[in-house]
Parts: structure tokens; sequence; C-alpha cells
């Protein structure tokens, strides 16, 4: 039987029966090192932790699953994640990738390029023929973040999949805000999705973890997979069963969430302490036609705004929020509230009085109330 529904994809995906004592919740295996057989063989298929934990390989084959990938490598943060992909990057290789995105992305791209003596070409993703002429010239990877952060733009996935692919590169898109329950991008010809597994994957704050699922192509997801063990930056084996028993509810904690964005951002367009809503979910977003047809199942629950005033106006209205917390992250099920521009620091291109909303599941009217108040 094929399961087509996101909420049924995500709780077989994440749970099956233990074979030996037919437990529901997956055992924890916390074991570094395996028995061998008398004839020195492993037929069990595990060795040492850093190569293959039973908790690792099923995390990792559920979020193929979730993706509509072939495989998946899970590594101990999102950034490490990134580095195993930009591994991939030669000697006077080209990474073409947005000038707006993830302040630790952009810095990583910089750093990795400047000491492997690649070539770092950034470019407005929305411009495809800014975009079609970063890539003419070569491309090793092409790198797309949509949406973005923190201004929520949108970038057209199939447009950029073909344009990397007639240079000859990987596409790589970060999935990180859209989650595999509002946007798939192996369905556009991506051929890695990122994420930083510890927001909407891990959902609860309290797990760090990154991952990498690759499309179609077997020695690229056995390069990731030897990276994983030579680099010894997978993820441990009880961080990857908090991570897989959470995305059991991904589909309902992302659905629930983005419906109250959806009204915390309806709320905030319409007040007058408001300069500007980011959020593609609205009619009035510039690529709110593209996002509703790429981002079938939602338009994601995280949005910015820009507070009328300057920083100390922004900051001010973050301090006055009761349900929203101040923390920088996002993706889990309390409502958070950041001012970005001092999270990204010196050189930041974000809006001094943007503030980042990630919202929770709360009820919306509450979140709606405090930002009232906060507002006032």
């Amino acid at each position: 039987m094929k399961r087509s529904g996101i909420n049924t994809l995500c709780v077989h995906a994440a749970h099956s029966p233990e074979a030996g004592s037919g437990a529901l919740a997956e055992p924890i295996v916390l074991s570094t090192t395996f028995e061998r057989d008398a004839d020195g063989g492993y037929p069990r298929g595990y060795r040492y932790s850093r190569e293959g934990t039973p908790n690792r390989a099923a995390l990792e084959s559920c979020l193929a699953a979730l993706e509509g990938g072939i495989g998946a490598a899970a590594f101990g943060s999102g950034l490490a994640a990134n580095m195993a992909v930009l591994d991939l990057l030669g000697a006077g290789e080209r990474l073409v990738a947005p000038l707006e995105g993830y302040y630790g992305s952009l810095k990583q791209f910089a750093e990795v390029t400047r000491q492997r003596g690649a070539v770092l070409k950034l470019v407005d993703f929305r411009e495809p023929s800014a975009v079609a002429a970063a890539v003419s010239e070569g491309a090793r990877l092409v790198w797309v973040e949509t949406p973005t952060n923190p201004l929520l733009n949108v970038m057209d996935l199939g447009q950029i999949a073909a344009l990397g692919h007639q240079a000859g590169a990987v596409v790589v898109c970060d999935n990180t805000f859209a989650t595999p329950v509002c946007q798939r991008p192996c369905s556009f010809g991506v051929d890695l999705v990122v994420h930083s597994a510890t927001k909407y994957l891990g959902g609860h704050s309290d797990v760090l973890g990154g991952a990498v699922v690759v499309r179609e192509d077997a020695a690229l997801l056995e390069r990731l997979h030897a990276w994983q063990r030579l680099a010894g930056s997978p993820l441990a084996a009880f961080d990857c069963w908090l991570l897989r028993r959470s995305i059991a509810t991904l589909a309902l904690r992302v659905r629930a969430q983005c419906r109250g964005a959806l009204e915390v951002a309806g709320f905030l367009a319409t007040h007058p302490a408001v300069a500007q809503v980011f959020y593609p979910g609205l009619a009035s977003h510039a690529a709110h036609a593209l996002a509703a047809a790429q981002m079938p199942g939602g338009f994601g629950a995280v949005l910015s705004v820009c507070i009328v005033g300057d920083a100390a106006r922004a900051l001010e209205v973050a301090a006055r929020t009761r349900l929203f917390t101040r923390a920088t992250s996002l993706g889990g099920v309390e409502s958070l509230i950041e001012h970005r521009a001092s999270i990204e620091g010196p050189g930041s291109r974000t809006p001094q009085n943007l503030l980042r909303l990630s919202v929770g599941i709360e009820e919306p009217e509450d979140l709606v109330e405090d930002l009232r108040q906060a507002l006032a």
C-alpha cells in the first residue's frame, strides 16, 4: 500500500516494531562497539558507532523517506551537514550561492572557499538571469535556500535546478524553514537537501543535529557517508533517537504552526506600528503565487517584521512580549522572537528594525494578543 498522506508518512517512517521484542518504541542502542563473529565478520552490520549505529540507520532511512530520496546522512549539527556538502568543492571550483540566507551558512561559504582556493559567487536568486550568468562560467555547487532567512524570499526551485544541471553542477537546497511537510525539493530536481535538524525535525529545542538527503546519486551518498566517518561528525545514537521520535508528530506540529503564523502575519500586516511584514503566505508577498505552487503543504511558520522606528524600538517590542520567548532558534513548539541584526553582528545586511518570529503551537489568538500589547 502506498502511503501518500504526510501524517501517515511521518508516523510510519519514524516508527516500526523492534524485530527482537516487538517494542513499538525504538530501543536506544548506546554501545560504541559491536561483537564480531568467531571468523572475524560483522554479520549484524555494525562494527563501531562512528561508522554506524542502529539508531542512526533508522533515522537516515526515515529522513530519506520524508524527502523522497534514496538515502541520507545525519550529522552533529546543521553546519556539520553543510561542511559535508562543501567538501565536494575542489580548488578553483565554483560555489554559486544566494546573497541572502542564513548568516552562518554564508560565513561558512566564504571561509571554506577561501581555504580551498575555490570561488564563491553570491547572486540574487530571485533573478534567473543572474543565476544563469553565474553558472554559465562553470559551477560545482549551486546552493539555494527557500524561504530565505530572515526576509522570507521564495526561490523557484525547478528553474534553479534546471540552470544548475545545465552547468553540470550539484544543486543543493536548504529546506530547514519549509520542512518536507511544506515543500519537497527533490520533486523539483534538487540533488541534495540539507536540514538543520535542530529546528522543526527536532521540534522541542532539545537536540542539535543536521542532515543531508540525496535524491538519486548513490555514489554521492557514499561520499557523504565516507566524510561522516572520516570527519568523525555523525549524530550520536541518543540524538538520533530523539529526532526520530519527534518526526512522528512533525506534520501535526508544522501544520498547526503554519496556521498560527498566517494568522499572526495577517494581524501584523494591519498594525500601524509595523512597517512591513515578510511572510509568503500573505497575498501581498511578491512571490505568493510561486510559494503557493511550490509549498503545497503550507507557507512555513517563520515570519519577520520591520517595526516602525529603529533598533531600540524593535528591541523594546521584543522585550514586552509575554508568550514569545526572546531566544535564537526556530521550529520548536514554543514561539520565539529575536532582533536578528544584533544576533548576526557586524556586517549584517538585516534591517536594524527587523524582528524574526518563530511561531509555535500556542493558540494563534493568544499570540496575536501578546503582540498587540507588546506593540501598544
